[in-house]
């Protein structure tokens, strides 16, 4: 009698919560995840992190779904990038137009550190509340570039490094000891132009003026009644007190439940056809470079491979149930050759279906180079793209392995044969060969771009040598068609492609359990788009290197890795 009393008690209210007013809740201590796992460890590693796709697809659902009301956001922990910040803003924008409660709560904005880009998320919201103990660290935005040319040239350690052009700064930790002009430049505008977005969002979602909101920018950082006071804050409160109001604005029969969660149940309840014709999703994130994408099991991010990348495209062109194709990029570039290869399939995949690129947090350099050839582009204001520029040279390790008594020789048959030794620098006719590779890459690239965003060769150059844009400027200067996030470029594919509003989206590649288990038959099965494990320790040194402000080895195509705004 008990187990049946208590199995009706569960079925009760499990019948009781299908029909319950929902409160939506989202904690972003950890952040969020730009794609689906790659790997068994990618979903390891990220199982308690939503994704960026399942939270914008569960906050629009709920715009139009009489249980849910209200949202309720915790905001602190990993810092998100700027362009994934403004992609949940926006979203959040929207779910409060419908007329949604929307609050959110911090215990701090930055606790003896820069907070600007967590509040900047906060300010989106209807209500906003700050722990009696939490600061708000509105300070603004500083890009901080570290050099380490006296420090590796006291270790007997050279760089021999060419570059196209003057903006093209991934390699001057290494070869100077302060900024360019250009790089300063460069730099500048992009603190100015992000700062615009900040300043402007803030301004108009918690109802100040654009000067007034600079003012208190110059006066950062503000404990918790100081923010109040200036009107950054709502009030001041801890978790237990703010999530009692959300509960009584919502009805105290009211529930929460996660939003990824939300979003989940409610695909599963609409069981789309799996057959029906609809848009498919590919994320190409990290690192590029040649062969499979993967991970090291030591820690850090992960690398997209060409071959990964370019069997998911041709899946998603040969699939006819396929009507469509979001390219998700974020990425700081890597390997030319790697880049080339997945710019060919996305021209390929061009002339079939329309091909609409949804740029993350970075799509510059490479990143960039297999973007511009889709039908749209669309960005970010924060987004940082371009650095359409190639570089290239090696390490000239010879005076340090003197003072460490090593000596080394070379037997070569081949003039150049010995030519990226790191035990001597490059020869006249070497560096000969080296500028014409460069100016080669250089060529293609910007010639690329030319054709693929209808510009003239010069204007195309101006716009090129290597300087890195943010998403507001790449638009204005036509390296970009739309501002906007993931959402708009779903919206813009289906609009393209014909189909209805709500036709089904879905990651590619598809691969059922046995796919994924069993080995590719060929380069031209789908599973062979899976990712897979790399057993090599990139990943700590990526980290390592990240914190001394040296640039990860990559490519010739590729970002400078210090863009960092908190």
């Amino acid at each position: 009698m008990d187990a049946g009393k208590a199995i009706f008690e569960t079925v009760d209210k499990l019948r009781q919560r299908r029909t319950a007013p929902l409160v939506l809740e989202l904690d972003l201590t950890e952040g969020l995840t730009e794609g689906p796992p790659a790997d068994p460890l990618a979903a390891l590693l990220s199982m308690r992190k939503p994704r960026l796709a399942d939270v914008l697809s569960g906050l629009r659902r709920a715009r139009q779904d009489p249980r849910v009301k209200a949202l309720v956001v915790k905001i602190g922990g990993n810092p998100m990038g700027l362009a994934m910040v403004q992609e949940l803003r926006q979203a959040v924008i929207h779910f409060r137009a419908s007329g949604k409660l929307t609050v959110a709560f911090g215990e701090t904005f930055g606790e003896f550190g820069g907070g600007t880009v967590p509040y900047y998320l906060a300010s989106a919201f209807e209500r906003l509340y700050l722990q009696p103990s939490g600061d708000v660290g509105l300070t603004g935005v500083a890009v901080e570039q570290r050099f380490v040319k006296g420090a590796l040239g006291k270790l007997g350690i050279g760089y021999e490094v060419g570059q196209r052009h003057e903006y093209k700064t991934a390699a001057n930790t290494f070869t100077q000891d302060r900024m360019t002009e250009p790089h300063r430049e460069s730099m500048g505008r992009i603190v100015e132009s992000i700062t615009e977005s900040l300043v402007a969002g803030i301004a108009d979602s918690r109802r100040l003026d654009p000067g007034k909101v600079r003012e208190l920018i110059d006066r950062g950082p503000f404990t918790a009644t100081e923010a109040h006071e200036a009107g950054l804050v709502d009030g001041l409160a801890y978790r237990d007190e703010v999530y009692d109001e959300v509960k009584r604005a919502a009805g105290e029969e009211a529930h929460l439940l996660y939003v990824s969660r939300y979003a989940r149940g409610a695909a599963v309840r609409k069981l789309p056809n799996p057959t029906a014709d609809g848009v498919a999703l590919v994320h190409a994130t990290g690192m590029i470079r040649t062969g499979r994408s993967g991970r090291s099991p030591l820690g850090g991010g992960g690398a997209m491979g060409s071959d990964t990348i370019s069997a998911a495209l041709r899946a998603a062109r040969r699939d006819e149930h396929v009507k469509a194709v979001v390219f998700r990029v974020d990425s700081p570039g890597g390997s030319y050759v790697a880049s080339d290869t997945v710019w060919r399939e996305v021209t390929l995949l061009r002339e079939v279906k329309p091909v609409i690129v949804s740029m993350g947090d970075l799509a510059a350099s490479g990143g960039y180079f297999i973007s511009m050839a889709a039908d749209v582009i669309i960005a970010q204001p924060g987004t940082l793209t371009g650095s359409i520029g190639v570089y290239g040279g090696k390490p000239v390790l010879s005076e340090l392995l003197e003072k460490l008594g090593v000596t080394s020789e070379l037997v070569a048959e081949g003039a150049n044969a010995g030519m990226f030794s790191t035990t001597r620098g490059f020869s006249t006719e070497q560096w000969e060969r080296i500028n014409a590779w460069l100016d080669r890459i250089y060529d293609d690239f910007t010639g690329k771009v030319a054709t693929s965003r209808n510009l003239s060769r010069e204007r195309t150059h101006e716009l090129a040598r290597g300087r890195v844009w943010t998403g507001a400027d790449a638009r204005a200067n036509g390296l970009v068609d739309e501002l906007g996030g993931l959402e708009d470029a779903l919206v813009l594919a289906r609009k393209r492609a014909g189909l209805a509003d709500d036709a089904p989206v879905r990651s590619y590649p598809r691969l059922n359990v046995v796919e994924r288990l069993r080995g590719p038959e060929s380069s031209e099965d789908k599973s062979a788009a899976l990712a897979r494990i790399r057993l090599d320790a990139w990943g700590p040194l990526a980290r390592l290197s990240a914190e001394l402000g040296l640039p990860a080895a990559g490519g010739p195509l590729l970002l400078p890795s210090w863009y960092v705004i908190r």
